[in-house]
Protein backbone atom coordinates (compact mmCIF):
# COMPACT_ATOMS: atom_id res chain seq x y z
CA UNK A 1 0.00 0.00 0.00
CA UNK A 2 1.33 3.64 -0.85
CA UNK A 3 0.94 6.50 1.63
CA UNK A 4 -1.39 8.07 -0.56
CA UNK A 5 -4.27 5.35 0.05
CA UNK A 6 -4.10 6.38 3.93
CA UNK A 7 -6.05 9.67 2.81
CA UNK A 8 -3.38 12.11 4.04
CA UNK A 9 -3.64 15.81 3.45
CA UNK A 10 -1.95 16.63 0.20
CA UNK A 11 0.94 18.83 1.72
CA UNK A 12 1.71 15.84 4.38
CA UNK A 13 1.84 13.49 1.51
CA UNK A 14 4.18 15.63 -0.66
CA UNK A 15 6.25 15.90 2.76
CA UNK A 16 6.36 12.21 3.05
CA UNK A 17 7.33 11.96 -1.28
CA UNK A 18 10.40 14.57 -0.53
CA UNK A 19 11.88 12.29 2.42
CA UNK A 20 11.87 9.40 -0.41
CA UNK A 21 9.24 7.35 1.45
CA UNK A 22 6.30 5.44 -0.24
CA UNK A 23 5.27 2.87 1.28
CA UNK A 24 4.21 2.97 5.25
CA UNK A 25 5.45 0.14 7.76
CA UNK A 26 3.31 -2.21 9.10
CA UNK A 27 2.75 -0.56 12.67
CA UNK A 28 2.36 2.64 10.63
CA UNK A 29 -0.14 0.86 8.36
CA UNK A 30 -2.08 -0.59 11.25
CA UNK A 31 -2.15 2.76 13.23
CA UNK A 32 -2.62 5.33 11.12
CA UNK A 33 -6.18 4.94 10.33
CA UNK A 34 -7.43 4.03 13.42
CA UNK A 35 -5.56 6.64 15.04
CA UNK A 36 -7.31 9.39 12.34
CA UNK A 37 -10.66 7.57 12.80
CA UNK A 38 -10.43 9.40 16.88
CA UNK A 39 -10.23 6.54 18.67
CA UNK A 40 -7.93 5.61 21.93
CA UNK A 41 -5.07 3.25 20.90
CA UNK A 42 -2.55 1.35 22.20
CA UNK A 43 0.48 0.61 20.01
CA UNK A 44 2.93 -1.87 20.74
CA UNK A 45 5.76 -2.56 18.74
CA UNK A 46 9.39 -2.96 18.57
CA UNK A 47 11.98 -0.16 18.75
CA UNK A 48 12.49 0.96 15.00
CA UNK A 49 9.77 0.50 13.30
CA UNK A 50 8.22 3.82 12.51
CA UNK A 51 5.96 4.40 16.03
CA UNK A 52 7.00 7.81 15.46
CA UNK A 53 6.22 8.51 12.22
CA UNK A 54 2.77 6.62 13.31
CA UNK A 55 0.75 9.23 15.17
CA UNK A 56 2.98 12.11 14.19
CA UNK A 57 1.07 11.80 10.27
CA UNK A 58 -2.29 11.80 11.87
CA UNK A 59 -1.32 14.67 14.91
CA UNK A 60 -0.35 17.05 11.66
CA UNK A 61 -3.71 15.62 9.46
CA UNK A 62 -5.70 16.70 12.28
CA UNK A 63 -4.19 19.87 12.76
CA UNK A 64 -4.34 20.47 8.60
CA UNK A 65 -8.48 19.49 8.55
CA UNK A 66 -9.26 22.15 10.84
CA UNK A 67 -8.70 25.58 11.81
CA UNK A 68 -6.78 26.30 14.89
CA UNK A 69 -8.03 28.44 17.94
CA UNK A 70 -4.29 29.36 18.52
CA UNK A 71 -3.69 26.94 21.83
CA UNK A 72 -2.34 24.06 21.82
CA UNK A 73 -4.13 20.81 20.36
CA UNK A 74 -1.89 18.35 20.58
CA UNK A 75 0.47 17.16 23.42
CA UNK A 76 3.09 14.20 22.99
CA UNK A 77 5.00 13.23 26.42
CA UNK A 78 8.53 11.10 25.90
CA UNK A 79 10.48 10.21 28.68
CA UNK A 80 13.69 11.50 27.73
CA UNK A 81 15.08 14.93 26.14
CA UNK A 82 16.50 13.16 22.97
CA UNK A 83 13.49 11.22 22.56
CA UNK A 84 11.44 14.82 22.79
CA UNK A 85 14.23 16.40 20.78
CA UNK A 86 13.95 13.61 17.91
CA UNK A 87 9.94 14.08 17.95
CA UNK A 88 10.38 17.17 17.12
CA UNK A 89 12.67 17.24 14.60
CA UNK A 90 9.99 14.51 12.66
CA UNK A 91 7.31 16.72 13.47
CA UNK A 92 9.39 19.43 11.20
CA UNK A 93 10.45 17.22 8.22
CA UNK A 94 6.30 15.78 7.57
CA UNK A 95 5.20 19.73 8.39
CA UNK A 96 7.44 21.27 6.03
CA UNK A 97 4.77 21.92 3.68
CA UNK A 98 2.52 23.63 6.21
CA UNK A 99 2.31 26.52 8.89
CA UNK A 100 2.66 24.56 12.14
CA UNK A 101 3.77 25.86 15.46
CA UNK A 102 5.42 23.49 17.66
CA UNK A 103 7.02 24.27 21.18
CA UNK A 104 9.53 21.96 22.75
CA UNK A 105 9.25 22.15 26.56
CA UNK A 106 12.60 20.02 27.73
CA UNK A 107 14.60 20.73 30.79
CA UNK A 108 18.42 21.92 30.11
CA UNK A 109 16.65 24.51 27.72
CA UNK A 110 16.19 28.07 29.04
CA UNK A 111 12.93 29.18 30.08
CA UNK A 112 13.01 32.73 28.68
CA UNK A 113 12.96 31.05 24.70
CA UNK A 114 10.52 28.58 25.99
CA UNK A 115 7.59 31.20 27.76
CA UNK A 116 8.26 33.40 24.45
CA UNK A 117 7.32 30.50 22.15
CA UNK A 118 4.02 29.24 24.64
CA UNK A 119 3.09 33.07 24.83
CA UNK A 120 2.38 33.16 20.94
CA UNK A 121 0.26 30.34 18.75
CA UNK A 122 0.78 27.12 19.42
CA UNK A 123 -0.49 23.80 18.11
CA UNK A 124 1.79 21.23 18.83
CA UNK A 125 3.39 20.84 22.50
CA UNK A 126 6.32 18.24 23.15
CA UNK A 127 7.72 17.28 26.89
CA UNK A 128 8.78 15.55 28.95
CA UNK A 129 6.97 15.23 31.93
CA UNK A 130 8.98 17.17 34.63
CA UNK A 131 9.11 20.54 32.44
CA UNK A 132 5.93 20.19 31.21
CA UNK A 133 4.58 20.11 35.40
CA UNK A 134 7.01 22.79 36.33
CA UNK A 135 5.30 25.16 33.50
CA UNK A 136 1.78 24.30 34.82
CA UNK A 137 2.48 24.77 38.11
CA UNK A 138 4.71 28.25 37.70
CA UNK A 139 3.78 29.29 34.55
CA UNK A 140 0.17 29.00 34.06
CA UNK A 141 -0.09 26.68 31.10
CA UNK A 142 -3.18 26.16 29.70
CA UNK A 143 -3.87 22.69 28.43
CA UNK A 144 -7.64 22.67 28.49
CA UNK A 145 -8.53 22.28 24.73
CA UNK A 146 -5.58 19.78 23.97
CA UNK A 147 -7.20 17.29 21.61
CA UNK A 148 -4.80 14.44 20.88
CA UNK A 149 -3.08 13.18 23.77
CA UNK A 150 0.46 10.87 22.94
CA UNK A 151 2.63 9.12 25.54
CA UNK A 152 5.49 7.69 23.90
CA UNK A 153 8.00 5.35 25.13
CA UNK A 154 4.97 4.34 28.33
CA UNK A 155 7.11 1.62 29.17
CA UNK A 156 10.23 3.63 29.98
CA UNK A 157 7.75 6.49 31.69
CA UNK A 158 6.93 3.85 33.97
CA UNK A 159 10.11 2.40 34.57
CA UNK A 160 11.69 6.09 35.12
CA UNK A 161 8.67 6.59 38.03
CA UNK A 162 6.70 9.61 35.78
CA UNK A 163 3.22 7.76 36.60
CA UNK A 164 1.81 10.51 39.16
CA UNK A 165 3.38 13.40 36.84
CA UNK A 166 1.52 11.67 33.86
CA UNK A 167 -1.65 11.42 35.41
CA UNK A 168 -1.59 14.76 36.98
CA UNK A 169 -1.00 16.21 33.21
CA UNK A 170 -3.74 14.19 32.36
CA UNK A 171 -6.37 15.69 34.70
CA UNK A 172 -5.56 19.06 33.16
CA UNK A 173 -6.32 18.30 29.80
CA UNK A 174 -9.99 18.08 28.31
CA UNK A 175 -12.27 14.89 28.92
CA UNK A 176 -13.12 14.84 25.68
CA UNK A 177 -9.58 14.14 24.36
CA UNK A 178 -8.00 11.28 22.33
CA UNK A 179 -4.94 9.20 23.64
CA UNK A 180 -2.70 7.11 22.15
CA UNK A 181 0.06 5.31 24.20
CA UNK A 182 2.77 3.80 22.54
CA UNK A 183 5.80 1.48 23.82
CA UNK A 184 8.00 -1.34 23.00
CA UNK A 185 6.88 -3.84 25.17
CA UNK A 186 2.87 -3.46 26.53
CA UNK A 187 2.84 -5.55 29.60
CA UNK A 188 0.55 -6.01 31.89
CA UNK A 189 1.67 -4.01 34.91
CA UNK A 190 1.69 -1.09 32.13
CA UNK A 191 -1.30 -1.61 30.78
CA UNK A 192 -3.54 -2.14 34.32
CA UNK A 193 -1.70 1.18 35.54
CA UNK A 194 -2.15 2.83 32.25
CA UNK A 195 -5.67 1.62 31.40
CA UNK A 196 -7.75 4.52 33.53
CA UNK A 197 -6.37 7.22 30.94
CA UNK A 198 -7.97 5.13 27.91
CA UNK A 199 -11.52 5.11 26.76
CA UNK A 200 -11.92 1.28 24.94
CA UNK A 201 -8.73 1.33 23.29
CA UNK A 202 -8.40 -0.91 20.11
CA UNK A 203 -4.67 -2.89 20.70
CA UNK A 204 -2.23 -2.78 17.90
CA UNK A 205 0.13 -5.46 19.01
CA UNK A 206 1.47 -6.94 16.16
CA UNK A 207 3.45 -10.00 16.19
CA UNK A 208 7.09 -10.23 15.85
CA UNK A 209 7.01 -12.03 12.66
CA UNK A 210 4.50 -9.04 10.87
CA UNK A 211 6.60 -6.32 11.73
CA UNK A 212 10.09 -4.84 10.12
CA UNK A 213 12.57 -7.33 11.83
CA UNK A 214 15.83 -5.33 12.64
CA UNK A 215 18.39 -7.44 11.11
CA UNK A 216 20.74 -7.95 14.65
CA UNK A 217 23.46 -10.88 14.76
CA UNK A 218 23.64 -10.51 18.17
CA UNK A 219 27.00 -11.95 20.36
CA UNK A 220 28.27 -12.50 23.81
CA UNK A 221 31.56 -12.46 25.12
CA UNK A 222 32.72 -13.90 28.56
CA UNK A 223 35.33 -11.86 30.26
CA UNK A 224 37.72 -13.17 33.62
CA UNK A 225 37.42 -9.75 35.31
CA UNK A 226 37.16 -5.95 34.13
CA UNK A 227 40.64 -5.77 33.52
CA UNK A 228 40.13 -8.67 30.58
CA UNK A 229 36.36 -6.89 29.69
CA UNK A 230 38.22 -3.96 28.57
CA UNK A 231 40.71 -5.74 27.09
CA UNK A 232 38.41 -7.12 24.66
CA UNK A 233 36.74 -4.14 23.79
CA UNK A 234 40.23 -2.32 23.02
CA UNK A 235 40.96 -5.51 21.04
CA UNK A 236 37.61 -5.15 19.13
CA UNK A 237 37.71 -1.42 18.36
CA UNK A 238 41.35 -1.84 16.89
CA UNK A 239 40.66 -5.60 14.90
CA UNK A 240 36.69 -5.65 13.91
CA UNK A 241 35.56 -3.41 11.22
CA UNK A 242 33.50 -0.96 13.13
CA UNK A 243 32.06 2.14 11.43
CA UNK A 244 29.86 3.23 14.06
CA UNK A 245 28.89 2.50 17.43
CA UNK A 246 26.69 3.51 20.59
CA UNK A 247 29.06 1.65 23.40
CA UNK A 248 26.55 1.41 26.82
CA UNK A 249 28.07 2.11 30.11
CA UNK A 250 26.43 1.15 33.11
CA UNK A 251 27.51 4.46 35.09
CA UNK A 252 28.20 8.47 34.10
CA UNK A 253 31.17 7.98 35.52
CA UNK A 254 32.04 4.90 33.85
CA UNK A 255 31.06 6.36 30.77
CA UNK A 256 33.37 9.52 31.17
CA UNK A 257 36.49 7.61 32.53
CA UNK A 258 36.10 4.97 28.82
CA UNK A 259 36.06 7.92 26.92
CA UNK A 260 38.51 9.52 28.14
CA UNK A 261 40.59 6.49 28.04
CA UNK A 262 39.47 5.58 24.21
CA UNK A 263 40.37 9.41 23.11
CA UNK A 264 44.00 8.61 24.64
CA UNK A 265 44.39 5.42 22.25
CA UNK A 266 43.16 8.01 19.75
CA UNK A 267 39.80 6.42 18.89
CA UNK A 268 36.89 9.10 17.97
CA UNK A 269 35.05 9.38 21.07
CA UNK A 270 32.74 11.28 22.89
CA UNK A 271 30.81 10.58 26.28
CA UNK A 272 26.95 11.20 26.42
CA UNK A 273 25.12 10.57 30.19
CA UNK A 274 22.87 12.98 32.34
CA UNK A 275 25.43 14.96 33.72
CA UNK A 276 25.75 17.26 30.34
CA UNK A 277 23.50 19.49 29.48
CA UNK A 278 21.28 19.66 27.55
CA UNK A 279 23.45 22.43 24.45
CA UNK A 280 26.52 19.70 25.59
CA UNK A 281 24.70 16.80 24.86
CA UNK A 282 22.87 17.86 21.44
CA UNK A 283 26.49 18.84 20.48
CA UNK A 284 27.73 15.30 21.00
CA UNK A 285 24.66 14.18 19.24
CA UNK A 286 25.22 16.21 16.42
CA UNK A 287 28.91 15.27 16.13
CA UNK A 288 27.91 11.67 16.47
CA UNK A 289 25.34 11.99 13.61
CA UNK A 290 27.83 13.83 10.74
CA UNK A 291 30.39 11.32 11.95
CA UNK A 292 32.91 13.22 13.52
CA UNK A 293 32.68 11.08 16.64
CA UNK A 294 32.55 7.15 15.73
CA UNK A 295 31.75 5.58 19.38
CA UNK A 296 29.52 6.88 21.75
CA UNK A 297 30.03 6.03 25.35
CA UNK A 298 26.09 6.33 26.73
CA UNK A 299 24.49 5.75 29.44
CA UNK A 300 20.76 4.32 29.30
CA UNK A 301 19.96 8.15 28.77
CA UNK A 302 20.43 7.88 25.35
CA UNK A 303 18.77 4.25 24.81
CA UNK A 304 15.99 6.31 23.51
CA UNK A 305 15.78 8.92 21.59
CA UNK A 306 19.12 8.32 19.37
CA UNK A 307 17.55 8.00 15.67
CA UNK A 308 20.87 7.33 13.47
CA UNK A 309 20.14 4.90 10.75
CA UNK A 310 23.97 4.35 10.21
CA UNK A 311 24.93 2.91 13.69
CA UNK A 312 26.65 -0.84 12.86
CA UNK A 313 27.46 -1.68 16.27
CA UNK A 314 25.91 -1.13 20.31
CA UNK A 315 28.46 -3.06 22.27
CA UNK A 316 27.27 -3.17 25.71
CA UNK A 317 30.27 -3.04 28.11
CA UNK A 318 27.77 -3.30 30.98
CA UNK A 319 24.92 -5.09 30.58
CA UNK A 320 21.53 -3.39 31.10
CA UNK A 321 19.57 -3.21 34.84
CA UNK A 322 16.75 -4.36 33.05
CA UNK A 323 16.11 -6.98 30.65
CA UNK A 324 13.71 -4.62 28.86
CA UNK A 325 16.30 -1.96 28.45
CA UNK A 326 18.92 -4.45 26.17
CA UNK A 327 15.63 -4.72 23.52
CA UNK A 328 15.69 -0.65 23.56
CA UNK A 329 19.88 -0.56 23.52
CA UNK A 330 20.24 -2.95 20.48
CA UNK A 331 17.07 -1.56 18.27
CA UNK A 332 19.24 1.63 17.81
CA UNK A 333 21.26 -0.69 15.35
CA UNK A 334 19.95 -2.88 11.64
CA UNK A 335 17.04 -0.33 11.14
CA UNK A 336 16.26 1.14 8.04
CA UNK A 337 16.64 -2.85 6.22
CA UNK A 338 21.15 -2.90 7.00
CA UNK A 339 22.50 -5.54 9.29
CA UNK A 340 23.34 -4.38 12.65
CA UNK A 341 25.54 -6.23 15.46
CA UNK A 342 25.08 -6.16 19.11
CA UNK A 343 28.08 -7.14 21.28
CA UNK A 344 27.29 -7.85 24.73
CA UNK A 345 30.70 -8.22 27.25
CA UNK A 346 30.20 -9.92 30.59
CA UNK A 347 32.04 -11.23 33.97
CA UNK A 348 30.92 -14.10 35.71
CA UNK A 349 28.84 -11.64 38.18
CA UNK A 350 26.29 -10.93 35.21
CA UNK A 351 25.15 -14.52 34.86
CA UNK A 352 21.67 -13.45 36.37
CA UNK A 353 21.60 -10.51 33.78
CA UNK A 354 22.00 -12.65 30.52
CA UNK A 355 19.60 -15.44 31.85
CA UNK A 356 17.38 -11.77 32.09
CA UNK A 357 18.01 -11.34 28.96
CA UNK A 358 17.35 -14.82 27.49
CA UNK A 359 14.05 -15.13 29.32
CA UNK A 360 12.49 -11.82 28.55
CA UNK A 361 13.32 -12.21 24.50
CA UNK A 362 12.78 -15.55 24.47
CA UNK A 363 16.26 -16.16 22.45
CA UNK A 364 19.37 -17.49 23.31
CA UNK A 365 22.92 -14.70 23.07
CA UNK A 366 25.36 -16.84 21.30
CA UNK A 367 28.44 -17.47 22.98
CA UNK A 368 31.98 -16.35 21.16
CA UNK A 369 35.20 -16.41 21.76
CA UNK A 370 38.43 -14.63 20.34
CA UNK A 371 41.34 -16.54 20.10
CA UNK A 372 44.09 -15.80 22.52
CA UNK A 373 41.79 -14.15 24.79
CA UNK A 374 39.89 -16.46 25.82
CA UNK A 375 38.62 -16.84 29.80
CA UNK A 376 41.00 -18.61 32.06
CA UNK A 377 38.39 -20.99 32.76
CA UNK A 378 35.74 -22.44 31.10
CA UNK A 379 32.65 -20.59 31.81
CA UNK A 380 29.92 -21.70 34.06
CA UNK A 381 27.47 -20.38 31.73
CA UNK A 382 27.47 -22.88 28.93
CA UNK A 383 24.46 -23.08 26.49
CA UNK A 384 23.72 -26.53 27.70
CA UNK A 385 23.36 -25.13 31.25
CA UNK A 386 21.24 -22.13 30.62
CA UNK A 387 17.42 -22.36 30.90
CA UNK A 388 15.39 -22.86 28.66
CA UNK A 389 13.73 -19.37 27.24
CA UNK A 390 10.19 -18.67 27.79
CA UNK A 391 8.08 -18.33 24.69
CA UNK A 392 6.65 -14.64 25.15
CA UNK A 393 7.55 -12.47 22.54
CA UNK A 394 8.39 -9.24 23.46
CA UNK A 395 10.08 -7.66 20.39
CA UNK A 396 13.25 -8.46 20.98
CA UNK A 397 15.83 -8.58 17.80
CA UNK A 398 15.69 -11.20 15.44
CA UNK A 399 19.62 -12.85 14.93
CA UNK A 400 20.35 -13.31 11.20
CA UNK A 401 23.38 -15.37 9.72
CA UNK A 402 26.27 -13.29 8.80
CA UNK A 403 29.79 -12.47 8.74
CA UNK A 404 30.98 -9.75 11.08
CA UNK A 405 31.55 -7.11 9.32
CA UNK A 406 29.73 -3.73 8.73
CA UNK A 407 31.72 -2.23 6.01
CA UNK A 408 34.73 -0.33 5.41
CA UNK A 409 35.68 2.03 8.18
CA UNK A 410 34.83 5.61 7.77
CA UNK A 411 34.49 7.05 10.75
CA UNK A 412 36.56 10.18 11.84
CA UNK A 413 40.16 9.69 13.61
CA UNK A 414 42.24 11.86 15.96
CA UNK A 415 45.04 10.33 14.83
CA UNK A 416 46.70 7.58 12.30
CA UNK A 417 45.74 4.13 13.19
CA UNK A 418 48.56 1.22 13.89
CA UNK A 419 47.56 -1.49 12.17
CA UNK A 420 47.15 -4.51 14.53
CA UNK A 421 49.78 -6.96 12.81
CA UNK A 422 52.68 -4.32 13.69
CA UNK A 423 51.64 -3.82 17.62
CA UNK A 424 52.89 -5.75 20.13
CA UNK A 425 50.96 -8.57 21.42
CA UNK A 426 49.81 -8.21 25.50
CA UNK A 427 49.25 -10.78 28.22
CA UNK A 428 45.64 -11.50 26.22
CA UNK A 429 47.14 -11.91 22.77
CA UNK A 430 45.06 -9.90 20.03
CA UNK A 431 44.76 -6.85 22.50
CA UNK A 432 47.40 -4.00 21.31
CA UNK A 433 49.93 -4.26 23.80
CA UNK A 434 50.06 -0.23 24.11
CA UNK A 435 46.52 0.60 24.58
CA UNK A 436 46.31 -2.05 27.43
CA UNK A 437 48.90 -0.90 29.03
CA UNK A 438 47.87 2.33 28.84
CA UNK A 439 44.78 1.43 30.40
CA UNK A 440 45.80 -0.76 33.22
CA UNK A 441 48.22 2.83 34.31
CA UNK A 442 45.32 4.57 34.08
CA UNK A 443 43.60 2.02 36.77
CA UNK A 444 46.23 2.11 39.07
CA UNK A 445 46.30 6.22 38.89
CA UNK A 446 42.60 6.00 40.06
Amino acid sequence: MHFKQLDLHANILKAIDACGYKTPTPVQLAAIPVIISGKDVVVSAPTGTGKTAAYVLPALQRIASKPSSGKARVLILAPTRELATQITQVIGKYSRFMSVSVVSLIGGMAYDKQKKKLSGKVEIIVATPGRLIDYMENHKLDLSKIELLVIDEADRMLDMGFIKDIKKIVTATSKVRQTLLLSATATDNLMSILQQLLKNPVRIDLPQEETTKPLIEQELYMANDNRHKKALLFHMLSNNNIFKAIIFSATKRNAKNLAEELGESDFSTAALHGDLNQGARNRTLAKFREGKVQFLIATDVAARGIDVLDITHIINYDLPKFAEDYVHRIGRTGRAGKTGFAISLAVPADYKAIRDIERFTGKKLPLKTIAGMEPEEKPQYEHANRPKPSRRKSGGAAQHKGPHRSGPHKGPSKGPRKSPQSVPQSPYKGAPKGRAQRTQRTERKR
